[in-house]
């Protein structure tokens, strides 16, 4: 099964690719991870197209069977709260013009699944998934954030 791991945002969209097998040695296999950019200084409406027009692309691309997307997170900042809220339900609605299921996972689901602590530092996180998929070097953050959706994904997929 190929999925596709996002972690959107208003300017930036994290997104990774791996393909999970389901025989018995139950492998991931690394595919690609990158980021989607919107514009700097640009207004709303158009960061949200430039970033949903980017990961139409990285869907068509790629072609993935499933999407694991991290929860929105209860902000301090409402306006921050807010702000990533429209970003991933721009995502989420590219996601179902493609057809595509998308699994929602909180933040410390996610931590919990990739280095066994639900409270593990950023840092950590882009560490262990670097290891669990064989990178030469730590992804940039948002990347890094999208793989570790993905690769939660996986695990959860296999022990449910």
């Amino acid at each position: 099964m190929r999925i596709l791991g996002i972690d959107p945002g208003s300017r930036i969209l994290g997104y990774a690719v791996l393909d999970c097998d389901d025989g018995a040695r139950k492998k991931l296999r690394y595919v690609e991870c990158g980021v989607v950019e919107a514009g700097r200084g640009e207004p709303l409406e158009r960061r949200l197209a430039e970033i949903a027009q980017g990961l139409e692309d990285v869907i068509q691309e790629y072609l993935p069977e499933t999407v694991a997307a991290e929860d929105v997170f209860t902000s301090v900042n409402a306006r921050s709260a807010l702000l990533l809220g429209q970003a991933r339900g721009a995502a989420l609605a590219v996601c179902g013009r493609a057809g595509l299921r998308v699994f929602a996972y909180p933040p410390s689901v996610v931590k919990q699944a990739v280095t066994g602590r639900g409270r593990a530092p950023k840092e950590q996180v882009a560490r262990m998934v670097q290891v669990l998929v064989g990178l030469r070097k730590v992804p940039r953050a948002d990347a890094a954030d999208a793989l570790a959706v993905a690769v939660a994904h996986a695990h959860i997929r296999r022990a449910s």
